[in-house]
């Protein structure tokens, strides 16, 4: 069945409260384990519906968010969601108390007990108003985002058209492209600002009611950080600035040089050209690059080629930037339906083939994982989940001539300086937030303030001259997890330095490393972090001095492959 042609209604609120608290009595005067574990599967089919409904409403309202049909079904889910959370809340509660427990955890994997005994911390009917708000809030800052209209080069741009100039070979075209786009952030400054600290007080609010005296603790709850804690995060962070900085800041005097410059900082507009003739960019438009990437995956694996072939037969990819569609790129799972859905803001650089390979990572994982049971398993939490996406960017690097034909060694050489240098932005997104939501109280001027002391220590690089906005610590703003979803990036980097150690078993021509994704990506949310990385075969990145043999390799390849102009 075609996307369009998949069926939206808008789930009736008393009905599925109804529903919930029939499915409630059910689970509270089960006779025996078998009436108990029926009653467990309806529970699970009716959640697979209402998340299907919610998550086309989200779908098809960031492909076109003027949309107003789908704007109000957003909303609507704003409002209702966290009630009918409430109340699955409530039936958990009874599932994780149950004397059928027991029984239960024989035919359900164990981390489905641990996420949601979770969640039970978590939730609560007194900060259903609180949450409500905080869905509004963050709609707020992504209606914002995706309502940019930028005048440049006598076109008008969003914000994610406009950074094609952001890249360009011209210096004095990309330098204005950065002052145009940084110019709608310092001119919605204060708009954003007053978004982000209303999120920050109601987010304090939520924990403070739930007995945590500020939201990190909460947050680390939320994001479901299994097996792992803030002090693990904080070694990590150590280990990044110790290992990685020192490597990244190689590669922008490197840079740096290439741009004809004597030391390491660079300006802001020449900060994402690796080369002075430019970055390397895709041959072709976005029905080409789809027909290529399919040859890709057909040739990379009998399994890659039924699900890409899969993904553009049943039109579930939307890849093009346009006018009205939200900002990002993002992969969700349609639970009835049993296929993945890939979004993204291609715009002719070189980020469109990375952000393709990333989603179809994530998507052929969920592919490989849709009939986990419970269907919320499907997905591995987050830090893992962005293994399967990071990692499948280097296990398709054999097939990148046929998007950058001549450049292909540029392309190289960008993603993997890329990959090095973001772990340093990573670690400073998670860090910030970390000391944002320990000071609750802090006014705009000093989060800008806190940004910037901290990205002088990740990102020593730095030059923003003309760019006010940048020198006072805007950057954040453009960053949307930082406002949607709390702690959720640090994901990221943990799955890069797992990524990493894939391209450089891949370097050393390991015929099982495909093997081993593949075991990992199948499991889903069935494993922790920590356990899959095992499964993987790769090294967990949290031990101190994790990080210097992936390093040391990294950087013998860059001096193996020097790319010259």
């Amino acid at each position: 069945m075609n996307f369009l042609e998949f069926e939206y209604q808008r789930p009736d609120k008393d009905e599925v409260l109804t529903r919930l608290q029939e499915l409630l009595h059910q689970f509270e005067q089960a006779e025996d384990y078998a009436a108990f574990f029926n009653t467990f599967q309806q529970f699970i089919e009716l959640e697979k519906h209402f998340q299907t409904q919610m998550q086309l409403a989200n779908i098809r309202h960031s492909i076109d968010t003027r949309d107003e049909f789908y704007t109000q079904e957003c909303d609507y889910f704003d409002v209702i969601s966290p009630i009918v959370d409430n109340a699955i809340h409530a039936i958990d509660q009874v599932i994780l108390n149950s004397p059928y427990r027991q029984q239960l955890e024989n035919d359900v994997p164990k981390t489905w007990f641990m996420i949601h005994e979770f969640n039970q911390k978590v939730m609560s009917e007194a900060i259903i108003e609180d949450l409500q708000e905080e869905n509004k809030l963050a709609s707020r800052y992504q209606n914002v985002i995706a309502s940019a209209q930028i005048d440049f080069n006598d076109e008008v741009h969003t914000l994610a058209s406009i950074e094609k100039y952001m890249s360009d070979p011209d210096r004095n075209m990309r330098k204005q492209a950065h002052k145009a786009y940084w110019g709608w952030f310092a001119d919605h400054e204060q708009e954003i600002g007053d978004i982000f600290d209303q999120l920050v007080q109601v987010r304090t609010k939520i924990a403070n009611k739930m007995g945590y005296e500020t939201f990190t603790p909460f947050g680390y709850l939320r994001m479901l950080r299994l097996d792992y804690d803030r002090y693990d995060v904080e070694q990590y962070r150590q280990n990044v600035l110790e290992d990685v900085v020192p490597v990244a800041m190689e590669l922008y005097q490197a840079q740096a040089k290439r741009h004809g410059y004597e030391g390491p900082t660079l300006p802001a507009w020449d900060e994402k050209i690796t080369f002075e003739s430019g970055n390397p960019q895709p041959k072709y438009d976005e029905p080409e690059l789809v027909r290529r990437a399919l040859q890709m995956y057909r040739e990379l694996s009998e399994q890659t080629g039924i699900f890409f072939e899969g993904m553009v037969d049943q039109n579930l990819m939307d890849l093009n930037a346009k006018p009205g569609k939200a900002a990002g790129g993002y992969c969700e799972i349609l639970p009835d339906y049993g296929v993945p859905f890939i979004f993204a803001n291609f715009n002719g650089t070189n980020a469109d083939i990375e952000t393709l390979t990333h989603e179809a990572g994530h998507g052929f994982q969920a592919w490989l994982s849709r009939n986990a049971f419970p269907y919320d398993l499907v997905w591995p939490t987050n830090e893992s989940a962005e293994i399967d996406s990071m990692g499948m960017e280097f296990l398709t690097w054999p097939w990148m001539e046929l998007f950058f034909e001549e450049d292909t060694a540029k392309y190289y050489y960008t993603h993997l300086e890329g990959a090095v240098k973001f772990l340093g932005y990573g670690v400073l997104v998670d860090h910030f937030q970390h000391e944002v939501y320990d000071h609750p109280t802090w006014n705009h001027d000093q989060r800008m303030a806190c940004w910037r002391e901290l990205e002088q220590q990740y990102l020593p690089q730095k030059d923003y001259q003309d760019i006010d906005v940048l020198e006072r610590g805007g950057w954040w703003m453009r960053q949307l997890h930082i406002f949607m979803m709390p702690f959720y990036y640090i994901d990221y980097t943990l799955a890069q330095v797992v990524a990493l150690q894939i391209w450089s078993r891949m370097q050393r021509h390991d015929e099982t490393v495909f093997d081993d994704y593949v075991a990992m990506a199948k499991c889903g949310g069935t494993k922790t972090f920590k356990e899959l990385v095992t499964i993987s075969k790769n090294i967990v990145p949290f031990e101190k001095g994790c990080l210097k043999q992936t390093m040391q390799d990294v950087k013998a390849w860059f001096e193996a492959h020097d790319v010259e102009e």
